[in-house]
C-alpha cells in the first residue's frame, strides 16, 4: 500500500513511481490544477492533480481537509520558481496516478495551525497529535529514550522492570492505592519511584542498573509537576558522587548529540545550592537569563520603613533586589500584574523604582518608597544593582523563602515575557544541599530531598545537635 513517507521522497526519487498515504494537511485549487499537501509523521508532500486525468481530478475536487488519502504517482521537481526551501520535499512533487480516499472527513473542530484550548485539544486528543509541534515531541522523546539506552547499555547498565504494584514506602508525596481484590481491606500502593528495589538489587550485586520507568504521586498538579510521570532511575555500586556525575554528565552530552545535534560544555558548571539561593532564588536556576538577585539587607536595616527594616533585621529575613533593564517602560497595569503574580508564592506586595534619569540622582528616580528611604540607601541601591538610566528595581522583603521564591519566579517571567532568555542550553550541577528542612508550621525538621539522602558527614551527634547547617551528599543537575 505504501512505498515511502511522504517526508521522504527527495531529488533521488525523481522519475519514479511511488506510493504514499497520509492526511490532507492543505489543498489549493489554482485555476484547474489542484495542489494537495499530503502529511504522514515524516512530513509534507506536494500532490498535483492535473485535470488531464478527469477520473481522478473529479475525486480530487471533493477532497477536503483531513481526509485519509492513498496515492500512486511520478515523483518529478518542480518547476522553476516553485521550489519551497522550508520543507524537506520542497525541490520535487508527486503528480497523482491513482488515488484512493480511504477516510473521508468531517469539519474538523480546530485545524492544525489554530491555536485551540486545551479542553478542546484534550477531547479530541488524536488531532492534536497530529500537529507538528505535538508530534515533534513525541518523535524527539523517542529519540532521547533511544540516545539514553544506547549509552547506557554501552557502559554496563542492566535494564531491570521493577514491581509496579508494591506497598507504600516514605517518599516525598502521596501514594496512589489500588484495593486487593484477594485481600480484601488491604491496598497496593503504585511506586512513587523504584528507589527499594533498585538497592535491592546493587545489595543482589547487579553493579548497574537503569530502567525508564512510569511513577505515580497523588499530589496537586503544578508546572514540574504531574500524577504520573516517566522517569530515568539509576543505580550503580561502588562508586561515590564523582562518578555518578561524570556518567550521567557523559550521557546527557551523547543524548543531546544524538537527538538534537547539540554540543553541550564539558564540564558543567557547578554551583553550590546557597550561592544558587542567594543568586537566583531557586536551586534550579536558568542561567540563560542574564539577572540576579541582589542583596540589600545591609543598606535597609537602619532605615524607618518598617517594611524594609524588620526582614533587614531578621536572622531569618531578607531584603533583595532585582534589576530589570529597561524596566522603567513597565506600566502601572504591568507592575500591579508582577505583584499579583508574586502574590502567589507569598509575597505581600512587590516594591519597585524607576530609574528616569541616573544623573539626575534622587530626582530622576520614581517609586512611592522613596520618601522613605535616606539618601545613603538610595545611592547604595542604584550602585550596588548597577542600574542604568531606563532601567526598573523590584524588591523583595520578608522571611528568606518567601523572598526567593518570589523574586526566582518573577526573575523567570520577566526574563521570559521581556525576551531576556538567551538562546541554546546552560547545564549545571547544584551541590551542597541542606540535609534538613524546617516545616514552618509543625516547626519540625524534614528531609529536603528525600529519606534516602545522606548527610555530608558520619558524626551523628554533630547531625543531631545543628541540624540546620547540615549539608546531604545530593546533587542536581539543572
Amino acid at each position: 500500500m505504501r512505498s515511502h513517507y511522504c517526508g521522504e521522497i527527495n531529488e533521488s526519487l525523481l522519475g519514479k513511481e511511488i506510493e504514499v498515504c497520509g492526511w490532507v494537511h492543505r489543498r489549493r485549487d489554482h485555476g484547474g490544477v489542484i495542489f494537495i499537501d499530503l502529511r504522514d509523521r515524516e512530513g509534507l508532500l506536494q500532490v498535483v492533480f492535473d485535470p488531464d486525468r478527469a477520473e481522478i481530478f473529479e475525486q480530487a475536487e471533493r477532497i477536503r481537509s483531513e481526509f485519509v488519502l492513498r496515492v500512486k504517482g511520478l515523483v518529478r521537481a518542480r518547476p522553476d520558481g516553485t521550489v519551497n526551501p522550508s520543507m524537506r520535499t520542497g525541490k520535487i512533487e508527486v503528480l497523482a496516478l491513482d488515488l484512493e480516499v480511504l477516510n473521508k472527513s468531517e469539519t474538523p473542530p480546530f485545524h492544525h495551525d489554530e491555536q485551540a484550548n486545551e479542553d478542546i485539544r484534550l477531547k479530541y486528543r488524536y488531532l492534536d497529535l497530529r500537529r507538528e509541534k505535538m508530534l515533534g515531541n513525541l518523535m524527539l522523546r523517542h529519540k532521547v529514550t533511544m540516545a539514553m539506552r544506547a549509552y547506557l547499555d554501552s557502559n554496563g547498565f542492566i535494564d531491570v522492570e521493577t514491581p509496579m504494584l508494591t506497598r507504600a514506602t516514605p517518599e516525598g508525596a502521596r501514594d496512589y492505592i489500588v484495593p486487593s481484590r484477594t485481600n480484601p481491606g488491604k491496598f497496593f500502593a503504585l511506586p512513587q519511584s523504584p528507589q527499594l528495589f533498585k538497592q535491592l538489587l546493587m545489595m543482589s550485586g547487579l553493579d548497574r542498573y537503569y530502567q525508564i520507568v512510569r511513577c505515580f504521586r497523588d499530589e496537586d498538579l503544578r508546572a514540574d509537576r504531574q500524577p504520573e510521570f516517566t522517569q530515568l532511575d539509576i543505580e550503580m555500586s561502588f562508586v561515590d558522587e564523582a562518578a555518578v556525575t561524570a556518567n550521567v554528565e557523559s550521557m546527557i552530552r551523547h543524548v543531546f548529540k544524538k537527538a538534537m545535534d547539540v554540543e553541550l560544555a564539558d564540564p558543567f558548571p557547578r554551583m553550590t545550592y546557597a550561592e544558587a539561593m542567594h543568586r537566583y532564588g531557586s536551586d534550579k536556576p536558568d542561567l540563560r537569563i542574564d539577572l540576579e538577585l541582589i542583596e540589600v539587607s545591609d543598606l535597609m536595616s537602619s532605615v524607618d520603613f518598617k517594611v524594609f527594616a524588620g526582614p533587614a533585621s531578621d536572622p531569618e529575613g531578607r531584603v533583595a533586589a532585582l534589576c530589570v533593564p529597561g524596566g522603567a517602560e513597565m506600566s502601572r497595569k504591568i507592575i500591579d500584574d508582577y505583584t499579583a503574580f508574586v502574590a502567589r508564592y507569598g509575597a505581600r506586595g512587590l516594591a519597585y523604582i524607576k530609574v528616569n534619569d541616573l544623573a539626575a540622582g534622587r530626582d530622576g528616580l520614581q517609586s512611592p518608597i522613596l520618601k522613605f528611604l535616606p539618601d545613603d540607601a538610595v545611592t547604595g541601591i542604584v550602585e550596588r544593582t548597577g542600574a542604568k538610566t531606563g532601567d526598573l528595581i523590584f524588591f523583595g522583603a520578608d522571611k528568606a523563602r518567601v523572598v526567593n521564591d518570589a523574586l526566582g519566579a518573577l526573575r523567570i517571567k520577566v526574563g521570559e515575557d521581556r525576551g531576556l532568555v538567551a538562546e541554546g542550553w546552560a547545564p549545571l550541577w547544584v551541590v551542597d544541599f541542606p540535609m534538613f528542612e524546617k516545616d514552618a508550621a509543625s516547626k519540625r525538621w524534614s528531609a529536603l530531598h528525600h529519606p534516602f539522602t545522606a548527610p555530608s558527614v558520619n558524626d551523628a551527634e554533630a547531625l543531631k545537635a545543628d541540624p540546620g547547617h547540615a549539608l546531604s551528599r545530593a546533587y542536581d543537575m539543572v
